[in-house]
């Protein structure tokens, strides 16, 4: 089983370039609303028509249109059997959960095959005694077994989904996700997964693709993407929350203009660095000072149930920070930009006090949890 994509499309002032290949796994798009994911899914489906370009899916030619010229190959969404599984479903309204899981197989098919993989289905997914009802009479969840039946019903070549729990709660998504990993499990074949979920996309998939503006910055093994991303795109989306420009100034140092400190780092630091990230969580407060330790002010807290995240300002900062005219930019953005964030894990603080608003303590940022990246 394989995939191999290189399209172009625009559509007013966007651009999407996509190139990538896949074969026996979950690909993962990680990225933004609006930078591309959706509609590279859409392209590979026939719902939209890339500029050029090639999709081949499994040895079979989809699209394939060189530049400027009439497309060579462009195969109907029926003649493509690809299953894509969109946000809010698409069931059909006037059909029961039987009619809707029948809707995309072959209709040559044999009655007694046709049955019979319907009924197998039904009973996966858990929607036996459900058969003549409309999705109106559905809850969120069993409409989402209903689609997922429909994907398998009809054996597609490959299998997209696009943000399947964004309209979910947190309680359903989580009893849900079960039904994903057990069909992912099943499935021979090629499963492309759209999220902006890190965590989520972490969960399913094998390998993950970083899209920001229509590209796709880089893609790797999703332990490689979260824990060594090598670009400001892929830095962010991992679930760091504090990322700031960088300048090199020397092998073991960097200079962070924003925040007017310099910090040491373990690693040698690239000499065209450009951003600099560092995990909430991985701050630390210390005792006493040291490498990598500054005195700061708590300027904002705010609690959630099992954290408390603390924003801070670097008491000694020298240079462009200190001296940014706050008259430049939107107050919150300067506030942003000059303060960093610590989540504090309330249930580990228990046997000290939590940072409270005006505190004034050291803290510490690991040499060794910090991202460096030139892109």
């Amino acid at each position: 089983m394989s995939l191999e994509v290189d399209i172009e499309k625009s559509m007013g002032g966007f651009r999407l370039e996509a190139a990538f290949a896949a074969g026996n796994e979950t690909l993962g798009f990680l990225g933004a609303s609006g930078c591309g994911k959706s509609l590279t899914l859409r392209c590979i489906a026939g719902i939209e028509k890339p500029d050029a370009g090639r999709i081949v899916v499994n040895g079979t030619t989809f699209f394939d249109k060189a530049p400027g010229r009439r497309a060579k190959v462009d195969l109907t969404p029926q003649q493509r059997k690809t299953a894509l599984l969109f946000q809010n479903y698409m069931l059909f309204p006037n059909m029961t959960v039987r009619q809707n899981v029948m809707a995309g197989m072959d209709r040559g098919m044999q009655p007694e095959s046709r049955d019979r993989i319907v009924e197998a289905q039904v009973r996966r997914f858990g929607l036996v005694g459900l058969e003549g009802r409309y999705p109106a009479q559905l809850s969120g969840g069993q409409q989402q077994r209903v689609a997922l039946a429909r994907m398998l019903a009809a054996n597609p070549g490959i299998l997209m989904l696009d943000e399947p729990f964004s309209a979910l709660d947190a309680h359903l998504k989580s009893s849900l996700e079960q039904n994903l990993i057990g069909l992912f499990e099943e499935f021979e074949g090629t499963i492309l997964y759209v999220s902006h979920d890190i965590d989520e996309a972490y969960r399913f998939c094998d390998r993950i693709a970083v899209v920001d503006a229509g590209h796709i910055d880089e893609i790797g093994p999703k332990d490689q993407v979260v824990h060594h991303p090598s670009s400001l795109a892929a830095v962010k989306l991992s679930g760091c929350k504090n990322t700031t420009s960088a300048v090199y100034a020397g092998e073991h140092e960097v200079r962070l203009p924003e925040w007017g400190v310099s910090v040491h780092a373990a690693d040698q630091v690239p000499r065209d660095v450009k951003w600099f990230g560092v995990r909430a969580f991985m701050l630390r407060r210390a005792s006493e000072p040291g490498v990598n330790v500054f005195r700061v002010r708590a300027d904002r807290v705010s609690d959630s149930r099992f954290e408390r995240t603390v924003m801070l300002s670097f008491l000694d900062a020298q240079g462009e920070a200190a001296a940014k005219d706050a008259a430049e930019e939107d107050s919150t953005m300067k506030f942003l930009k000059n303060h960093i964030q610590w989540r504090v894990d309330k249930l580990a603080a228990s046997a000290g006090p939590l940072p409270e608003e005006g505190d004034e303590f050291l803290i510490e940022i690991p040499s060794r949890s910090m991202y460096l990246v030139t892109r």
